[in-house]
């Protein structure tokens, strides 16, 4: 059996996670209870793994970590934007 299927799932529910949020803050514009310091390092793990995806050539781990990191960086962007006002 090919288990690779599992790392296609783990890629939707991994990447989705963090489209919640996204999604709140965009329409909310409310960062006040997002914690930066979180958000950066879950930016710099995402990026992490991301290049190891690339190291090993996995596929699965590269998609996660480029919708995870989108997600992550729309959201530090509207923590930067708002914090800013």
């Amino acid at each position: 059996m090919d288990f690779s299927i599992l790392g296609y799932i783990a890629t939707f529910f991994s990447a989705t996670s963090f489209l919640p949020q996204a999604v709140k803050t965009v329409r909310t514009k409310d960062v006040q209870s997002l914690s930066l310091i979180t958000y950066i390092f879950l930016l710099s793990a995402s990026v992490s793994w991301f290049s190891y995806g690339v190291y090993l050539g996995d596929i699965p781990l590269m998609a996660t970590n480029t919708l995870t990191s989108t997600f992550q960086i729309i959201i530090l962007f509207m923590m930067f934007k708002e914090k800013a006002k």
